[in-house]
C-alpha cells in the first residue's frame, strides 16, 4: 500500500473474494464487486451488483420451517468481458497459465487498474491491462476499458462482451440452503451494432431493472450477437498486430424503477449510454467527482495507519456519496460491498452518522429521513407488539418491518437455531443519538423540529411505556430485551428470550426521554402545540416521562455496572483453556452451542455492551447521566468496570476493537493501541475469518475515523460550540483533517504535541466557539487560532 494506491501482486484463489471486496468501486447509488471480468461466480469468484435499496423476498424451508427473507439483490452481472484466441478456448485465470498478475485500486481517482499476461495452449502470450470505474459524477454509469497486446506473435482474436442475467444470490455460504433467485422476466437484446441491453425484475417487490452496454474498440471489428439464456452477449473478431495495443471500451448504463424521473429502465438505460461521453471524458469527469469528495473529506494522517485509514473513507464515501441523499435508504452494515447480513440495516448508523455529520451533512439527513419514512410502521409494531411509542426493527430493509432471521445456522455445529436479535429493542436509542448528534452539528434546527422531535417523542414514548414500576426497588425496569452484546439472548434454563434491565438499554433509554424533554421545551409554541394535538402528548404524559428517566433501574455488581440484572451470578468462563483448545475464540457462542452448552451461562461478552456508553458519552456527560439516575460513576468505577468487561469480551464483532480503543484512549492510553491496530486491520487482515469477503464492516471502517476525528481530539458537538479535549496517542502525535461545521466549510483542525490550530475558511458563516479546558474562544471565518493543550 502506499497513500493512495492499494496493490496486489499474483493470482490467490484463496484471498480472492478477500480481494474482490475491498477493491469494489461505487458511487452510493450503486457498486460493482472487484472481481475479475472473465471469471463468473464460482467457488473462487463472486462478482456481484448492488444497488441501494433494491430488495427482494423470498420464502425459504430451513430446519422444518418456513422463512421469509428480504435480501439486498445481486443485479445482473455488468462486468463480462472474455478473450480467447480464435484456435483457443477462453482465458481465465483458473484455466491457463498466468505469467503475471497485479490489481491497483486507486483511491484518489476511483478506479481498479488489472495488469496480467496469459499465455494459451500454444504458448501465445497475451498481455492485459483493464481499467475499470463505476462513475461518480453520473451515478448509472460504469466503464471497463480492456487493452489487449499480442507478445511474440500476430493473429485474430475474439472478444466477448455481455450482461449476464443468469445470478442469483450465492454469496456467503451459509446461506445456500435459503431460496437465492430473485431476478425473473429476463429479456435480452441489440438496440445497434455496438450496444446491447437487458431488462429484468424481482420476482416479489417488482423492482424493474435495465442495463445498456456499449462497446466499442479502436480497430475494425466484426460483431455478432450471442444472446441466449438470459444473457446478452456480442462477440468481436478483431487482428492483432504483435506489439500494437489493442483497446476495447464498455460503457455502461444502470437503472430501475426506483429511480426517479424516468419511465422505463431499460429505454433510461440505452438512453444514457447512447449518450455516453468517451471513455476519456468520462475518465476526466469521474476523476473530478472524487476530487471534489476528497476535498471536502480531507485527512492527513502521516503514519502508517494513514493508507488504511484512506481505505476505509474511501469505502464510506462508496457506499454512502452524496448521490446517497437523493435516495430512500439507510446504512447497509455491510455496505454495497455483499451480501452477509442480506444487506440490512442495522445499528451501525451509530457508528457512521457522526463522521458524515461533519463532512456530508445532507447525506445524514437523507440517512435520518429514511428512519422517519418508517416512523409509522414502527409505531404499528409497537402496538401489535401491546407497547406505545415506536418500536424500530433490529434488522431494517426496504418498508421498515421487521426483517431479523427467525432462524440462524451455526457452521461450527450445523444447526439451525432460534434467533432472538430482534429484542434488541435498543436500535431505537441510537436513532435518537443519530437525531441529535446530526442536528448539533449541522445547526439543522427545521428537521429538529420536524421530522426529528417526532422520532425523539415516539422513542421516548416507547421506553417510557416499555418501563415497570418495581415497587420494592423504587424503581422503574425494562425486561425482556438484549442488549449490545448479542451473546446473551436469555438467563440459563429460562424458556422465555430476553433478560432484564440491561444498562445500556436502560440509560440510553434515560438519556433519549430526558433529549426528548428539552427538545420539546425549547421547542416554539406553536410547533410544539401542534405536535402534542397530533402525537397525543398531554402535561401527565410528560410528568411520567420525568420520573421514568430519573428512576430507571441500572444493576452493579463487585463495584462495577452490571451488563444486565443477574450477570454477575453468571459462572466465570476458563478463557486461558478455551484458547488453548480452539485458539480463536472470537465466535465463543459458536463453541459453546457446538459443544451443547450455551454462551448464556458465562460473563462473556462477544463485543462492548455497558462500554458502549463510554463510546457514545464524554466523561462529564455520562457522569451527568449516572447522577441523573442517583447514582455516582466517577473515574475509579468507571476504570474498574472497563477492566471488568475487558477480561471477559471476546471480540466477535470487528466493533468491539473500534470500541473497545475509543474507551481505553480515555481511561488507559497505553492499552489503546492495541484495539486501535486492530480496527485498522479488521477488513484488510479479514481478522474475523473470512467474512470480509462477504462484504466489508461499513460501521468499523467508519467509526475508525471517527475514532481520528472526535474521540482523540475529544471533540463534541454540544451547546452550540465545538469542545475539544485532545488525549493524543503516540501513534497518532500529528495529523490534521476537515471538518463542516453549521454552514462553515473547510473548517481545518491540526494536531501537533502540545497543541491543537483551528482555521476556518473566510465565508458569511457566523464564527465558530472553541471549548478547550477552561478556555473559550470564538474564531471569525477567515481567522485562525492556536490552542495550548494541557498535559495528560
Amino acid at each position: 500500500m502506499s497513500d493512495w494506491t492499494w496493490a496486489y501482486e499474483g493470482y490467490e484463489p484463496a484471498q480472492e473474494r478477500l480481494r474482490e471486496a475491498l477493491c469494489t468501486l461505487g458511487n452510493g447509488y450503486f457498486a460493482t464487486r472487484g472481481a475479475a471480468p472473465e471469471c463468473a461466480a464460482d467457488r473462487v469468484h463472486y462478482p456481484g451488483t448492488y444497488v441501494a435499496g433494491c430488495y427482494n423476498r423470498l420464502t425459504s424451508e430451513v430446519a422444518g420451517h418456513r422463512v421469509e427473507n428480504e435480501d439486498m439483490v445481486n443485479l445482473p452481472n455488468w462486468l463480462p468481458l472474455r478473450v480467447r484466441t480464435v484456435s483457443g478456448s477462453w482465458l481465465t485465470p483458473d484455466t491457463h497459465k498466468v505469467l503475471d498478475h497485479r490489481q491497483t485500486l486507486d483511491l484518489r481517482a476511483g478506479t481498479l487498474e488489472r495488469t496480467l499476461r496469459y499465455e494459451d495452449e500454444q504458448g501465445r502470450c497475451l498481455a492485459v491491462r483493464q481499467l475499470r470505474l463505476v462513475h461518480m459524477a453520473d451515478p448509472h454509469l460504469a466503464l471497463l476499458r480492456t487493452e489487449l497486446t499480442a507478445q511474440g506473435w500476430s493473429g485474430e482474436i475474439e472478444v466477448e462482451t455481455a450482461l449476464d442475467g443468469t445470478v442469483a444470490n450465492t454469496g456467503v455460504e451459509r446461506y445456500h440452503s435459503l431460496a437465492s433467485r430473485h431476478l425473473t422476466d429476463v429479456w435480452t437484446g441489440t438496440a445497434a451494432p455496438d450496444t446491447i441491453w437487458l431488462e429484468c425484475r424481482t420476482s416479489t417487490s417488482e423492482i424493474r431493472i435495465g442495463l445498456a452496454a456499449r462497446t466499442v474498440t479502436d480497430v475494425p471489428a466484426r460483431t455478432v450477437d450471442a444472446h441466449e439464456n438470459a444473457r446478452a452477449a456480442q462477440r468481436l473478431r478483431l487482428s492483432l498486430t504483435e506489439g500494437r495495443t489493442v483497446t476495447v471500451d464498455k460503457t455502461v448504463a444502470l437503472h430501475t424503477s426506483h429511480d426517479a424521473a424516468i419511465k422505463e429502465p431499460a429505454h433510461a438505460a440505452l438512453d444514457r449510454v447512447g449518450r455516453a461521453a468517451d471513455f476519456a471524458t468520462l475518465l476526466d469527469s469521474h476523476r473530478t467527482a472524487w476530487q471534489q469528495l476528497w476535498r471536502n473529506a480531507e485527512l492527513n494522517v502521516p503514519n502508517s495507519a494513514g493508507p488504511v485509514l484512506r481505505l476505509h473513507l474511501f469505502h464510506l464515501l462508496q457506499t454512502l456519496s452524496p448521490h446517497t441523499a437523493e435516495l430512500d435508504v439507510g446504512v447497509p452494515a455491510r455496505g454495497l460491498h455483499g451480501e452477509a447480513y442480506r444487506g440490512h440495516v442495522f445499528w451501525d448508523e451509530l457508528f457512521v452518522l457522526p463522521y458524515l455529520n461533519l463532512h456530508f451533512p445532507e447525506v445524514s439527513r437523507a440517512l435520518l429521513t429514511y428512519r422517519h419514512r418508517r416512523l409509522e410502521q414502527a409505531c404499528r409494531a409497537a402496538r401489535d407488539a401491546g407497547h406505545t411509542g415506536a418500536m424500530y426493527p433490529w434488522q431494517s430493509g426496504s418498508d421498515g418491518r421487521e426483517e431479523t432471521q427467525q432462524l440462524h445456522l451455526n457452521p461450527r455445529s450445523g444447526r439451525w437455531l432460534p434467533d432472538h436479535s430482534r429484542l434488541q429493542h435498543h436500535v431505537g436509542s441510537a436513532i435518537a443519538y443519530n437525531v441529535w448528534q446530526y442536528c448539533e452539528a449541522s445547526g439543522d434546527t427545521e428537521f429538529l423540529h420536524t421530522k426529528g422531535i417526532e422520532m425523539l417523542v415516539q422513542i421516548a414514548r416507547f421506553w417510557a411505556g416499555l418501563a415497570a414500576y418495581d415497587e420494592t426497588l423504587g424503581r422503574y425496569r425494562i425486561r425482556g430485551v438484549m442488549g449490545p452484546d448479542e451473546y446473551h439472548d436469555a438467563y440459563p434454563g429460562a424458556e422465555r428470550p430476553g433478560l432484564d434491565d440491561n444498562a445500556y438499554t436502560n440509560v440510553t433509554a434515560a438519556w433519549v426521554i430526558t433529549r426528548t424533554l428539552d427538545v420539546l421545551y425549547h421547542l416554539p409554541e406553536l410547533p410544539r402545540r401542534d405536535l402534542c394535538e397530533r402525537t397525543g402528548l398531554d402535561a401527565a404524559e410528560l410528568e411520567n416521562w420525568q420520573e421514568v428517566s430519573r428512576k430507571l433501574y441500572v444493576p452493579f455488581h463487585a463495584g462495577v455496572i452490571s451488563q444486565f440484572e443477574g450477570y454477575g451470578a453468571l459462572k466465570e468462563l476458563d478463557w486461558d483453556g478455551y484458547r488453548a483448545r480452539y485458539g480463536d475464540i472470537r465466535r465463543l457462542d459458536r463453541i459453546l452451542e457446538a459443544e451443547g452448552d450455551s454462551v448464556n451461562r458465562y460473563q462473556a461478552s462477544k463485543q462492548a455492551d455497558v462500554l458502549m456508553l463510554g463510546y457514545l458519552f464524554s466523561p462529564a456527560e455520562l457522569g451527568g447521566l449516572f447522577r441523573r439516575l442517583g447514582h455516582e460513576v466517577d473515574d475509579t468505577v468507571w476504570r474498574r468496570t472497563v477492566d471488568h468487561y475487558l477480561r471477559r469480551t471476546s471480540h466477535g464483532s470487528t466493533l468491539s476493537s473500534v470500541v473497545h480503543g475509543w474507551v481505553l484512549a480515555r481511561a488507559r492510553r497505553a492499552e489503546a493501541w492495541t484495539f486501535v491496530h486492530e480496527a485498522l486491520a479488521g477488513d484488510i487482515a479479514d481478522l474475523q475469518g473470512g467474512t470480509t469477503g462477504e462484504g466489508i464492516h461499513l460501521g468499523a471502517m467508519a467509526g475508525t475515523l471517527d475514532l481520528v476525528q472526535r474521540c482523540l481530539t475529544g471533540l463534541e458537538t454540544r451547546g452550540g460550540a465545538l469542545r475539544l479535549d485532545p488525549v493524543p496517542l503516540p501513534e497518532f502525535s500529528e495529523y490534521g483533517f476537515t471538518i463542516r461545521y453549521r454552514g462553515n466549510r473547510g473548517v481545518q483542525l491540526r494536531l501537533r504535541p502540545g497543541q491543537l490550530r483551528l482555521s476556518v475558511p473566510a465565508s458569511d458563516q457566523d464564527p465558530i466557539d472553541i471549548a478547550l479546558a477552561d478556555r473559550t474562544v470564538s474564531v471569525a471565518p477567515g481567522e485562525s487560532c492556536v490552542l495550548s493543550l494541557p498535559d495528560r
